[in-house]
Formats: structure tokens, C-alpha cells, sequence
């Protein structure tokens, strides 16, 4: 499934996200589609906004009147998600859906961008990317699952604890 899957954007009447996503998911459900249909989101941000001095956090939608929709595209999965109540299309031109690519997916926060570090505490580094660039560090800690690191890195003679995103750091040959 994963490796045909897709992501593909709909087109939904305005206010209506939150209905698709749920009446899809309904026929998912329903019709035992998880083969086809693996995930349906209506990405959301935070958003401060600040009333009479109080401070108040509430969710946005980032991309009013669309759903993202990971999926196998067939006939029959076209079909049904081009069938949902409330779906005006697919995003792309005329009937063909387009899905969308790899970097759009990352840069959107769908999915973060695979990055593996081989790296071990106590292991010296080079930060690549960054105000730090080319500095080299002595990884003190390791994160995997913020993908962050906490290293010292030599500054003016002493020693800065800096963190560091996985993809900031390569490793020393």
C-alpha cells in the first residue's frame, strides 16, 4: 500500500473540510477501503490571537476549503472520494488528479523528509547548515524522536551547548 500510495488534494466547499474528512473516513470504514485509503487530514495551525490582554490559542485551517487525501488512485477509489458529499473535485487539470510531490508533502509538514543520523554521545560533528555553519561540535545528547541533537560547540575558547536538528549536522570522517 505505502509504496503506491499517494498524497492528493480535493477541493471542498468552503467550511465543509471537516465533513469530508469525516464522511470519508465513514466510507472507508464501511467499505474496508484501507487498502485504497490510508489517511485523511485537514491540516490545522495554531494561531495566538490576543483579546482584551488575554491571550488566546485557537486551531486555523492552512488550507481552507481543501482536504489532503493519501491514497492509491484507481477508478474505484476516484470514484468514491470524487463521490464524498461536500467534494467539488481533485486538484489538477480537467478530471486527472495530480498528486502531489515529495518536497510539497515535507514543506507542507504531511510528513517529514526521512533523515537518519548515524552518529553516537561523545562523537564529533560538523554543523552544516545554520548560524553555526562549518563549527565543529561534540555531540553531549541525541533525540531521536525530535530528530534533535545537543552538542558543544567551541566558541571564542569556550564551550556552547547549542541543539541541532538532525538534518543541521553531518558527521566527522
Amino acid at each position: 500500500m505505502a509504496e503506491r500510495a499517494r498524497w492528493y488534494v480535493v477541493h471542498t466547499y468552503s467550511g465543509y473540510e471537516n465533513k469530508v474528512k469525516a464522511n470519508l473516513e465513514k466510507t472507508i470504514e464501511n467499505r474496508n477501503l484501507y487498502d485504497w485509503i490510508d489517511d485523511v487530514q485537514v491540516p490545522m495551525e495554531e494561531q495566538v490571537e490576543v483579546k482584551d490582554g488575554k491571550r488566546k490559542v485557537t486551531l486555523k485551517k492552512v488550507f481552507p476549503g481543501y482536504v489532503l487525501i493519501h491514497m492509491v488512485m484507481t477508478d474505484d477509489s476516484w470514484y468514491v472520494v470524487r463521490n464524498t458529499r461536500g467534494v467539488t473535485g481533485f486538484v489538477g487539470p480537467g478530471s486527472k488528479p495530480v498528486a502531489l510531490t515529495d518536497e510539497e508533502v515535507v514543506s507542507m509538514g504531511i510528513a517529514e523528509k526521512a533523515v537518519n543520523v548515524d552518529v553516537e554521545v561523545g562523537e564529533s560533528i560538523k554543523v552544516k547548515s545554520g548560524p553555526l555553519e562549518n563549527f565543529p561540535a561534540v555531540i553531549q545528547e541525541i533525540n531521536t524522536e525530535k530528530k534533535k541533537i545537543k552538542a558543544l560547540v567551541n566558541m571564542f575558547g569556550r564551550e556552547t551547548p547549542v541543539e541541532l536538528d538532525f538534518n543541521q549536522i553531518e558527521k566527522l570522517d
